[in-house]
């Protein structure tokens, strides 16, 4: 169970932190947090760039007292800083009034977010104590939220500097030593080849000819390829650049794996597109979202020109249709997406308003003046539970529907985030991954139609020997028609010798 930051907080619902050590007493309390870990894995956040105006580190900067008058980044507004990669088009410098006069912090994502100055040794030392006080209370994983704009250096695009995998490696040794067993995950919202740079593969690659030298940076890496990667395949009904990226996936070491998710309580990022679908493909895609409700926030680049970042939609309402329009298969649509990530190799992670198919919430964005509102709706549990209780709501049959297959999925053991991944050749209709074989060969062939027809069933795999359907807890009759119904699927599964 992923808690987003359950601290004190002044903006970003939670991401600008006021308190570290402390709880949110409008949400609970550290007894609270306890028992969630009691009863399953807690990832937990460290938010670890920035922080937030109204914490006392701040205050200690504005009075010029320690520990916080060394704790954030001074720069002259003159400096060139045209380099910096920007994930917001605000700006990168906000003027702070001290008792010093005037003076300019950097500040990444927002005037309440002020950057941390990891050139101070004392902040890295804090930072590793405040990761500790979390493993503490339960934390099994812990979160690196925006980690790749740790450290910044004039001159440089201040993203993925050497020092910042180098803070992820000290992490990851410290927890390694310390409490063995506990995972660190990094969130990069970037191209899928830098974001793949967390796991340190190519650096051991590079400095060690070892090739059993192990990773030693996060254990895992957000999957942020899939979520629009997907959106583009069922909404053109064409799954050939999913098929070609999930291809070129590399086997990963024991100890590594993906977190495999299709929304988030951020946007739909489209900067792992980046190579892989051509601009008018992304264009295409854009302007659907805008058609269904969404909107595109922007960030800053070098050239002074502003490019889409991430889609302000949610996930439900991101699938209501084709490129044709909206039509009748939402429902159908939005299962596949999630039925196809949760048969990918990693861990899935599914977001609370996938589980509740929510709708985009425009209110919302108007209270907060934030796009990223559109996607964090906060339900009444009175209405949830009459929407999970009434029949034939989109709510109850996605939350029944995902609850079925997370159950079969757990009992499934071709789904071990290291058991093999081998991806089909299909047509650009179908989508199909083997996973699998185990020892004892059992192998499990997972097939999605990802049109709104049906669609012949041009597996060659399953041609080989005999399968059990899991969905339907019975064999597969090979002699049926093979078709597939507009956006179903297959889990089928073979044990070779088993009846």
């Amino acid at each position: 169970v992923h808690v987003l930051p359950f601290f004190p907080w002044s903006s970003d619902d939670g991401f600008s932190v006021i308190h570290y050590r402390e709880v949110n007493p409008a949400l609970g309390d550290w007894d609270d947090i306890r028992r969630l870990a009691r009863h399953g894995d807690l990832m937990v956040d460290l938010v670890i760039n920035h922080v937030s105006r109204e914490s006392l580190w701040f205050v200690d900067y504005l009075a010029g007292t320690q520990p916080g008058r060394d704790y954030f980044i001074e720069m002259d507004p003159a400096t060139d800083l045209s380099q910096v990669t920007r994930p917001r088009n605000s700006p990168l410098l906000v003027p702070v009034s001290t008792r010093r006069g005037t003076r300019y912090l950097w500040a990444t994502f927002s005037e309440d977010q002020i950057d941390l100055n990891f050139a101070n040794p004392d902040v890295l030392i804090e930072f590793i104590g405040i990761m500790l006080y979390y493993v503490a209370q339960g934390a099994r994983i812990i979160r690196l939220d925006a980690i790749a704009y740790l450290w910044k250096q004039v001159g440089t695009a201040c993203i993925h500097l050497p020092e910042t995998h180098a803070v992820v490696r000290l992490l990851r040794a410290v927890l390694d030593h310390l409490a063995p067993g506990t995972l660190l995950i990094t969130e990069t919202n970037v191209p899928h080849r830098e974001n793949m740079s967390y796991f340190g593969l190519e650096r051991l690659a590079t400095a060690s000819p070892d090739a059993t030298a192990q990773p030693d940076e996060a254990h895992m890496i957000y999957q942020f390829t899939l979520p629009p990667l997907l959106v583009h395949t069922l909404t053109s009904g064409d799954a050939t650049a999913l098929e070609a990226w999930a291809r070129s996936l590399p086997s990963l070491p024991p100890g590594c794996t993906y977190f495999n998710f299709t929304a988030s309580h951020d946007g739909i990022g489209v900067r792992a597109l980046e190579g892989l679908l051509p601009p008018h493909e992304i264009e295409a895609m854009l302007e659907l979202m805008h058609r269904f409700g969404g909107y595109v926030s922007m960030k800053a680049d070098a050239d002074g020109k502003d490019s889409p970042y991430e889609v302000n939609i949610t996930y439900f309402d991101a699938l209501r249709g084709t490129r044709r329009g909206a039509d009748p298969w939402q429902v159908e649509r939005f299962l596949c997406s999630q039925h196809l990530m949760l048969a990918l190799q990693g861990i899935p992670g599914i977001y609370f308003h996938c589980l509740t198919a929510t709708l985009i919430d425009h209110e919302g964005v108007e209270r907060s003046g934030q796009l990223r509102t559109i996607n964090r709706r906060r339900w009444q549990k009175e209405e949830l539970d009459e929407l999970l209780d009434s029949r034939n709501t989109p709510t109850r049959e996605v939350f029944l529907a995902l609850r079925r297959r997370l159950k079969l999925r757990a009992q499934e053991p071709c789904f071990h985030p290291q058991a093999a991944q081998r991806i089909l050749t299909t047509p650009p209709t179908l989508f199909a991954v083997q996973r699998g074989p185990l020892d004892d060969g059992r192998r499990l062939l997972a097939i999605y139609n990802v049109t709104d027809k049906r669609q012949p069933l041009e597996v060659a795999e399953l041609d080989e020997g005999s399968w059990y359907d899991l969905l339907a807890d019975a064999p597969w009759d090979a002699s049926a028609p093979r078709e597939l119904r507009p956006y179903r699927s297959l889990w089928l599964v073979q044990r070779p010798g088993a009846d």
